[in-house]
């Protein structure tokens, strides 16, 4: 299907692929501190509590928290989203690097904070921009292609991440990746286009919402409410699995930084790849003739994952261990095209980035906030009885507790076919009076 774009926007592929990248290298600078925590963990004499605070609330809570009022900036049509993604990219490269020069826990904090001030102002922005460049049966798909940057920068961040540690040393880690954010953000600024600008706005247009008034409007859609509790809860577990099944099969399984970045890393990195571009891909197929269908597909597959990621954590051997989790991890991650994807149905036109800067508000404050921390709280709980299995134990819980966000996806589904029929006669009834 051919679709039109404005005088001097990008083609809807460039913006696509230019996303991509600035989404994977997000995650890289994201995530590489996961792989990195236990030699930084050894350097600096810290804790699981700490590792979890500097892995997950130290970030998020900035991030989330400047991710809306980011977007409501994003969402004014005087904005251009494009130069704003550059500047951010900028400002995380920087702090990323800064954190390999940290001395101890409360420098090494400050600028992981400072990674996340940065990275807030990419997704919610971006969302934005792909759901103006994409036509409503495309949209989850393209939000998946976006998303895919999750595993790939997970993935590329372990292996640089892993490699560089046991080469030269986790503070040069965290410079490799840092400061070639900075080119990115150069490209970003001169070649990426923003496709609102040059477009008048409809003259009809609602007035714009303030940031609590886009939120009570979210708040009175039912299908909204349970996809974003839904996202928080995946998230939470995805996050804190994220972080302490690396320090798992260090512990457990006695292999060496090196081995956990190549064999977990790449081998899940790639379930994580597949499992987000079948969920943007079913979700658009199954979706587009019955809108329930866009979350079929992320609520079975999280049924179905919980026993065979209990079975990976209880075996011994650490091949047969990878082994099983590749099924989960595709599952598991198949929900995010799916689930910003619907949030994009149910938001008016102006309000499409705080749509989904609600949505990364909640799932990176519960999530990446307390998934990572509270794992290691209960890690260290756990320490006095179980010694070095205690992240081992940790898992167990976790892999049991994704039947909940499955069972909230399902009732989201049910929700979201009730409210984009609603939507859908309310527009047909509108064009007939016209």
């Amino acid at each position: 299907m051919m679709m039109e774009k404005p005088q001097g926007a990008p083609h809807p592929r460039l913006l696509l692929w230019t996303l991509l990248v600035v989404y994977i290298f997000n995650f890289i600078d994201r995530q590489i501190v996961a792989i990195l925590a236990e030699p930084i963990s050894r350097d600096l004499q810290l804790s699981d509590s700490q590792l979890g605070l500097l892995t997950g609330l130290a970030f998020a809570l900035f991030y989330a928290t400047l991710g809306v009022p980011i977007a409501r900036v994003a969402d004014n049509g005087r904005s251009n989203r494009s130069r704003m993604i550059a500047v951010f990219v900028a400002v995380w490269s920087v702090m990323t690097a800064l954190c390999g020069v940290a001395q101890n826990f409360w420098q090494l904090l400050l600028a992981r904070i400072g990674v996340g001030v940065g990275e807030a102002g990419c997704t919610p922005t971006a969302h934005a921009l792909i759901a103006d460049s994409l036509p409503p049966e495309k949209r989850a798909g393209g939000i998946a292609f976006f998303g895919l940057g999750i595993p790939i920068g997970g993935l590329l961040g372990t292996l640089i991440g892993g490699g560089m540690a046991e080469a030269l040393g986790w503070r040069e880690a965290f410079w490799v990746v840092g400061i070639p954010g900075l080119l990115l953000a150069l490209f970003v600024w001169f070649f990426l286009k923003d496709p609102r600008l040059g477009r008048a706005a409809p003259a009809d247009a609602p007035p714009r919402l303030s940031m609590w008034a886009s939120l009570k409007l979210l708040a009175t859609s039912p299908a909204y409410c349970l996809v974003l509790s839904g996202a928080s809860l995946v998230a939470f577990l995805s996050y804190g699995k994220g972080v302490w099944v690396l320090v798992y099969f260090q512990r457990t399984h006695k292999l060496s930084v090196g081995q956990t970045a190549i064999w977990v890393g790449v081998i899940l990195g790639i379930a994580g790849i597949v499992g987000t571009w079948l969920g943007g891909w079913a979700a658009d197929k199954f979706g587009s003739k019955d809108r329930r269908h866009m979350l079929t597909l992320p609520a079975w597959a999280m049924v179905l994952a919980a026993p065979v990621l209990f079975a990976g954590y209880m075996v011994d051997d650490w091949r047969l261990a990878i082994a099983l989790l590749v099924l989960p991890t595709i599952a598991n991650s198949a929900y995010y095209g799916p689930a910003y994807g619907a949030a994009q149905v149910l938001a008016r036109p102006d309000t499409r980035a705080m749509a989904a800067a609600w949505m990364v508000f909640a799932q990176n404050l519960i999530g990446l906030g307390l998934g990572p921390l509270l794992f290691g709280a209960l890690s260290d709980m756990l320490k006095p009885e179980y010694g070095t299995q205690s992240v081992r134990i940790v898992l167990y819980f976790a892999a049991w507790a994704g039947l909940v966000p499955a069972l909230l996806f399902w009732l989201g589904a049910r929700a979201l076919g009730r409210e984009a029929n609603q939507k859908e006669a309310m527009n047909a009834s509108v064009a007939h009076a016209g």
